[in-house]
């Protein structure tokens, strides 16, 4: 057999079975049941050198005694006994169980342990409640509230399911869709679904952050939104924030113009409903987090995955259906804001792929361990953005000594607050312009039409529809 070279989430080495201390290794047989599985081998020291196992069929007797008469409930099993450089190593492996959560009981203790990393700790009291509601074969949004249906209203919820069903949400639905029991008293999914705010982590923190790191709010946050409540109200919350705070460029091809937008929309949406769906709403004071930098945009929310292992170890493409909230993902599908189920994370990819500009380095990161889970989606248009910058510094110097002449005081003064608008956003509109210039749309149209003609800018649409942006096409003329 080939050992691993150190212990991991999934495997723990022991030089030689402790019988007077077995909790040293017992805590790892509760974490692994409580978890996904693992084996201990016996006869293997910390750096991975084989030492073997003096008396092998006495420690296997050993190791099975304690292990009925120390875990509770008994997990299930297998002892192997292998053969290493003619030493004797015994191999004990522990299936992920389903009656969680397993302790380890003995000297009037009574703790459940779940693997972080290489090390076996005692559950925090949210995995443990969690742990307990999974041995259970319930959920925490499936069950049932005090709170009454009748005491609040659900007129978003109605209003967007009709919008993206065409179908009115029926009474009976409500007990259908495991948002009410029979007696009128409303699941937490229910809760999480009301008007009203209800569920104090029903949160989301939004910060738009100056630069590619963290700092003080209040000096380093562009802009710094919270919002609390119904999950759909979150969802619509967070994606206009995340909209507001990222730009669309563009470049004109033969024929058209190909917008490029700093995130692909679809895969924003879906990290998003991936963040609600299956957070844990279990830990007390917790909401999910976006941070938005220069360079990227990253969603974290409270949990790691639902089987316990990091996603870092999954190939994306095969991880299958886990869902830590099935009645908020059930009714999440029926409105079509996500796609089928399990399919999440390679849509946040596939979708990301297809954005104009995206190479390989700019594949989305997925990170979780036992208590978050996150979602780093890279700024396509980062780069072109700093080299953006300098062209529009280039242009608007060359082109400023190449028009100064042909302009009269008033029209340098326009071009002034043209110059400054057209490297502040990524396009500007006559109403933009004139109201930045103080001066009448109508002037303000007669100026953006000579500056057109000129090729200091381009236009695209129109009317009111009209968008003018830096010909940025001048710098090449301009700058050899």
């Amino acid at each position: 057999m080939l050992y691993p070279l150190a212990e991991t989430t999934e495997c723990d080495f022991k030089r030689e079975l402790e019988t007077k201390k077995p909790k040293s290794w017992l805590k790892s047989v509760s974490a692994f049941a409580n978890g996904i599985g693992g084996k201990l081998i016996f006869g293997i020291d910390d750096s991975g050198e084989i030492v073997g196992i003096i008396d092998a069929q006495k420690s296997a007797e050993a190791i099975s005694d304690l292990i009925k008469t120390r875990i509770t409930p008994t997990p299930q099993f297998v002892l192997t006994l292998e053969k290493e450089q003619e030493k004797s190593v015994l191999i004990l492996t522990i299936e992920a169980g389903r009656a969680t959560p397993y302790y380890y009981k003995a000297d009037g203790i009574r703790e459940a342990y779940v693997r972080i990393g290489n090390e076996s700790i005692v559950a925090p009291d949210y995995i443990l409640n969690e742990l307990i509601l999974k041995g259970k074969n319930q959920s925490f949004d499936a069950l049932t509230s005090d709170v009454r249906k009748e005491d609040y209203s659900f007129t978003l919820l109605e209003a967007t399911y009709y919008e993206r069903t065409l179908l009115k949400m029926e009474p009976k639905d409500y007990f259908s869709f495991c948002l009410a029991d029979k007696k009128g008293y409303l699941t937490n999914a229910g809760r999480l679904f009301a008007d009203q705010y209800i569920v104090y982590n029903s949160r989301v923190f939004c910060t738009r952050w100056n630069g590619l790191e963290k700092g003080s709010v209040f000096d380093d946050a562009l802009d710094d939104k919270e919002f609390e409540g119904n999950l759909i109200y979150l969802l619509r919350s967070a994606s206009d924030f995340i909209k507001n705070n990222s730009k669309v460029r563009f470049y004109k091809d033969v024929e058209y113009r190909v917008d490029k937008p700093d995130y692909a929309e679809r895969a924003v949406t879906e990290a998003l409903v991936n963040a609600l769906i299956h957070r844990d709403y279990i830990v007390s004071g917790s909401e999910v987090h976006i941070d938005m930098y220069d360079d990227r945009l990253e969603i974290s929310s409270p949990g790691g995955m639902f089987d316990g292992k990091a996603v870092q170890e999954h190939v994306i493409t095969d991880i299958g259906s886990m869902r830590r909230n099935p009645v908020i993902a059930d009714l999440f599908h029926r409105m079509k804001f996500m796609e089928r189920r399990g399919s999440g994370l390679k849509k946040i990819i596939s979708e990301t792929e297809k954005l104009p500009g995206y190479n390989e380095s700019l594949k989305p990161i997925f990170y979780s361990d036992g208590s978050m889970f996150r979602v780093v989606l890279k700024n396509v248009n980062y780069e072109t953005t700093k080299v953006s910058d300098k062209v529009s510094d280039k242009v608007s110097d060359k082109v400023s000594d190449k028009v100064s002449d042909k302009l009269n005081e008033k029209e340098k003064c326009f071009f002034n607050v043209l110059m400054t608008l057209a490297k502040q956003h990524d396009f500007v509109t006559t109403k933009v312009v004139a109201e930045a210039a103080g001066m009448p749309e109508a002037t303000t149209r007669r100026y953006l039409a000579k500056f057109s003609k000129m090729d200091i800018i381009v236009s695209d649409g129109k009317n009111r529809n009209k968008k003018y942006y830096l010909n940025n096409t001048s710098a090449t003329e301009t700058n050899p």
